[in-house]
């Protein structure tokens, strides 16, 4: 039984040249692999698998942070296979209306010379800023996987671990003026609600908490109202159907707490995935259903970032 993360599945862009993605040939490509080696769960085998606690052979998808990408490309081939798979979607973005930071982050990345960013961000962050740079798994834990450039390293942990969100947003915004003139708008980077409905009378959709932020660097409080208001608002919009279900934001056991595992058992949730590259075993559905291992795509054939020319 192994759960198998994706993030952007597109063909190439010319408006974000650097953006490391999985082509969609590559997509296509890797689901024939995964059906002649391994086959692929049903919904029913999930259900038994999460009632009995014992494995379901196969391979369950799963698609983080809420697309555009995912309704665009990866939800007809899926439909053309006659597969389906778990969409985990933040909330914020649909009463916002601005492109989350994360995401902002990757647009910049995708758009600058690390080197140049990574200069312009050191003119711009105070010591102050930095308040998390010493918890544990912060520096060690995060994208040491990941084939980047040291100066894309730092600004990511910076960005995304390091700071305090109290400073964050006004400092992406600040690289924002000075790099991306042109608005970017959720319509263009995300799934819509109408796209949503589509989906999920096939598909399951899922909370990837409201802000996707760093559950590990919020309190008590705040965690459990990222969790409790993201799943609020899925069911409001009846999107939630078959699976109560969350995955973390980054993913990784740095980025979440025991804390956060009782509050998805305390609303409701049936299951929630952490990234952890190696198959689903009885004592996860018996013992740790809110933390859940799943692969990410390119730790298998053909799921491999294009190289760049």
């Amino acid at each position: 039984m192994k759960g198998i993360m994706y993030h952007y599945v597109r063909p190439e862009t010319d408006y974000l040249p650097s953006l490391n993605y999985l082509h969609v040939e590559d997509f296509e490509k890797q689901l024939n692999y995964f059906g002649n080696e391994f086959g692929f769960m049903s919904k029913s085998d999930l259900k038994i698998s999460l009632e009995t606690g014992r494995p379901t052979s196969g391979v369950l998808l799963t698609f983080d942070d809420g697309l555009s990408c995912h309704y665009d490309h990866v939800f007809p081939i899926l439909k053309k296979y006659g597969l389906w798979g778990i969409f985990y979607v933040p909330t914020q973005v649909f009463e916002s209306k601005k492109v989350l930071d994360v995401h902002r982050i990757h647009i910049l990345l995708a758009r600058i010379s690390p080197d140049i960013l990574y200069r312009s961000l050191l003119e711009i962050i105070e010591e102050k800023h930095l308040v998390d740079s010493f918890r544990p798994g912060f520096y060690d834990l995060t994208y040491s996987t990941q084939k980047n450039d040291d100066h894309t390293n730092s600004i990511k942990r910076i960005l995304n671990y390091f700071i305090s969100y109290r400073y964050r947003e006004t400092v992406i915004d600040r690289l924002f003026e000075l790099f991306i003139p042109e608005n970017v708008t959720t319509e263009d980077y995300y799934l819509s609600i109408d796209d949503m409905e589509e989906m999920a009378d096939c598909m399951v959709i899922g909370s990837h908490t409201v802000s996707h932020s760093v559950m590990s660097k919020l309190s008590l409080e705040i965690q459990e109202d990222e969790i409790k208001n993201s799943f609020a608002f899925l069911e409001r919009e009846n999107l939630i159907n078959e699976f109560r279900t969350f995955c973390y934001p980054y993913g990784g056991f740095h980025t979440f707490t025991e804390s956060t595992e009782q509050l998805l058992d305390q609303f409701q949730c049936e299951f929630s995935f952490n990234v952890e590259p190696r198959d689903i075993e009885t004592h996860d559905l018996t013992l740790r259903k809110q933390a859940l291992p799943r692969y990410d795509c390119n730790q298998f054939p053909f799921g491999q970032v294009r190289t760049k020319p």
